[in-house]
């Protein structure tokens, strides 16, 4: 991966827990097998309940479930009250927000994922362009 210039210092990001990156429109968050049976495990239950329950199928992958909030509103199934119920468990994808490529392609991808992560802000710690690609290519799929 080349080093984009306009992110070679770090960029500034710290979490702050609100629960936004787990909710809006619909789309997916990727599950592998690992993962199901890490948080299957977190809640105590088995993990061929854990995919009736809370996963989908697509592309011959799983993602988890949503559930609707309103007309073009959607939350993570494990989102309650801005908490997320399998945060140590949480997927890869989960994880690695908001180092995904998409947020990090310019700067003004990186400003538009600012309007929906309060974590973006010009007051948290600065992450190390080091530490970012590592992020990156954690989310990165293989094959």
């Amino acid at each position: 991966m080349t080093q984009p210039d306009w992110y070679k210092e770090g960029l500034r990001f710290q979490c702050t827990e609100c629960g936004k990156c787990c909710m809006g429109k619909s789309g997916f968050v990727w599950v592998s097998e690992e993962e199901a049976a890490a948080m299957a495990a977190t809640l105590e239950i088995s993990l061929p309940l854990f995919k009736r329950k809370y996963l989908r199928q697509r592309d011959n992958r799983y993602a988890l479930v949503e559930k609707k909030i309103s007309e073009d509103n959607y939350a993570c199934i494990f989102l309650n009250d801005k908490k997320c119920l399998v945060y140590k468990a949480r997927p890869t994808q989960c994880r690695t927000f908001p180092w995904w490529k998409e947020n990090l392609t310019t700067e003004e991808s990186w400003k538009l994922a600012a309007n929906d992560c309060e974590g973006i802000n010009d007051d948290a710690p600065l992450v190390p362009y080091s530490q970012i690609v590592q992020l990156t290519r954690m989310n990165t799929p293989v094959g």
